[in-house]
């Protein structure tokens, strides 16, 4: 919600743009580097934040920005809801870890993946609704949706099943297996994938608007290739547990690259077309890394999670940083042309990742068995 409140903020209270933005770079890297420690803690030490209660500390916080008019009371509140966040995706996705097997994994684990890319959708349009109507104050109606959800939470989520991690992890001595190395590798590889991500995400729209496109229909077409992508996890957590994880994100790697420049040399309905299944290949890539880090790390899911959820993406979105410089130096259009360089080093580093390859096993099996 924070970017979508920004020309508010700056408005209001005379904010110039380093300030705004330093709320969101502040938000973002607390949030990046404490999820890593937040997982940590939770697989050698045991603790636990219930996932409601992380809901509701993120909730509160950005809803206390509405009043707040103080621009350091303000920067508290965005790092103590990022504090939120970072302790809600290790609990979370170990959770999610514990309920699935090496038949389901992918596909479970992009079904939660998708939730968290539908609020990122879906949260901006609601602080746009409530901040039009009421105000900052508004952003005080968020979080009673927060509260009916956490509410939820703890009765799914019951005692039983929150005792029962937090026992485990207690008694566990956790050891960081001999497959750091490969999860290291998966791990560069998933922040190069999140900088071609953010980068689409954030000089989209602008690049479209200058190709001559209202705001509106710039901001729609960049909507339907980010519902495509959700379209796209799915579809890559299903066929990834069939036909196996690394053989998936190689070739849905690969598929992003063509649509890319088809939408950069063509126009009018072609070029959304291309835009469109380019958003499905690169985000059917998105989660399945995530379930092959909890396999890397069986017994430090926690901190694998933060790591894949927290500092990939962090460090990843950094990197939108050198495309901002390249489309200052010459253009946005040379900007945009360079994303597809990380996602063939993420290619690469996917390629030279030791990870079993499930379809040639099968095919071995199958000849061998002939």
């Amino acid at each position: 919600m924070l970017p979508a409140i920004l020309p508010l903020l700056i408005l209001n209270y005379n904010y110039s743009y380093f300030a705004a933005g330093l709320l969101v770079t502040a938000y973002q890297l607390t949030s990046s580097v404490t999820q890593p420690v937040i997982g940590w803690l939770s697989d050698t030490k045991g603790f636990f934040v219930h996932v409601s209660i992380s809901l509701l500390i993120g909730a509160v916080f950005i809803g206390l920005i509405g009043i707040a008019h103080n621009y350091f009371i303000v920067m508290v509140f965005a790092i103590l809801a990022a504090l939120g966040h970072a302790t809600f995706h290790p609990t979370a996705l170990s959770i999610v870890s514990r309920l699935c097997n090496s038949e389901n994994r992918a596909r479970i684990t992009s079904y939660f993946v998708v939730g968290g890319n539908l609020g990122f959708a879906v949260g901006p349009i609601l602080a746009g609704i409530v901040v039009w109507w009421l105000g900052l104050p508004g952003l005080l109606l968020l979080i009673f949706p927060a509260m009916f959800m956490a509410l939820t939470l703890k009765f799914v989520l019951s005692d039983t099943i929150s005792k029962a991690y937090t026992e485990r992890k207690k008694v566990e001595v956790s050891k960081i297996p001999d497959s750091i190395n490969p999860f290291l590798i998966l791990l560069s590889s998933s922040i190069f994938r999140a900088w071609a991500i953010y980068a689409v995400i954030a000089f989209l729209p602008t690049y479209l608007v200058t190709q001559g496109y209202d705001l509106v229909v710039a901001s729609a077409i960049a909507t339907l290739m980010l519902l495509a992508g959700v379209v796209g996890q799915i579809f890559g957590g299903y066929l990834s547990d069939r036909y196996g994880k690394k053989e998936f994100i190689l070739l849905g790697q690969i598929l992003t690259i063509p649509p890319f420049y088809v939408f950069f040399l063509t126009s009018g309905v072609v070029s959304i077309i291309a835009l469109i299944l380019f958003g499905f290949a690169l985000w059917s890539t998105f989660s399945v890394p995530i379930a092959m880090s909890h396999e890397l790390l069986p017994q430090n899911v926690g901190l694998a999670s933060g790591l894949m959820l927290g500092l990939a993406i962090g460090i990843g979105g950094l990197g939108v940083a050198v495309n901002g410089i390249i489309a200052d130096h010459y253009s946005l259009a040379v900007a945009l042309s360079t994303i597809p360089i990380p996602i063939i080093i993420s290619l690469f580093l996917m390629i030279v990742l030791p990870y079993p390859l499930k379809s040639l096993k099968r095919f071995s099996l199958s000849n061998f068995e002939r």
